[in-house]
């Protein structure tokens, strides 16, 4: 696996190293000690996907509030997303910047999100199904997000979304204030 850095303070792009023939290919996806090497955690706790059928569906911002942070390793398994990330992290130098990049089927590129941010992706294709790791179980009370086109992040989303769900589109822009008192009490 190739580690590549991001804007993003801890956030990585991880490229996979193809070994093929006219059978096709092998590759590794995850690795304990090569993400140990890189300071990246190595345990796992759940495997999620998703399946978007529709192109330009978007799912996110989501989060999960201390102390039920996950890391996330996401990959496109078919067709094409724009994943986005947002630091979170209170202390953070990176802290209220956003990153995105296309993560395809065809390249493996996965995105590695780092615990305490917020994360969300569009659909670039139809029938987009992505594979997440995470960390930590999902814990229904502490999840948080924040609107998808929040004007304090400026994502550059590639399109506008077509589809979104009710929960996602009623997410409240980011209130800095109430999120750091809420990471302080909670951390």
């Amino acid at each position: 696996m190739i580690f590549l850095e991001t804007p993003l303070e801890g956030a990585r792009l991880i490229d996979i190293e193809k070994r093929g023939d006219d059978r096709g290919f092998f590759a590794r996806v995850f690795c304990a000690n090569e993400f140990a090497a890189q300071g990246l955690e190595t345990r796992f706790v759940q495997g999620n996907t998703s399946l978007s059928t529709t192109r330009h569906t978007l799912r996110g911002m989501h989060f999960q509030r201390p102390p039920h942070e996950e890391v996330k390793v996401v990959r496109c398994t078919r067709g094409a997303i724009w994943d986005a990330i947002i630091d979170l992290r209170p202390a953070s130098p990176t802290f209220g910047r956003g990153f995105g990049a296309e993560l395809t089927a065809a390249t493996g590129r996965m995105m590695y999100v780092p615990r305490g941010f917020a994360h969300g992706f569009l659909s670039l294709t139809e029938d987009a199904e992505v594979l997440y790791l995470v960390s930590d179980a999902y814990t229904p009370g502490a999840e948080g997000g924040i609107r998808w086109n929040d004007p304090r992040f400026a994502l550059d989303w590639p399109a506008a979304p077509a589809s979104i769900s009710p929960k996602d589109e009623s997410w409240p822009d980011f209130d800095e204030t109430a999120h750091k008192a809420a990471w302080n009490a909670k951390s």
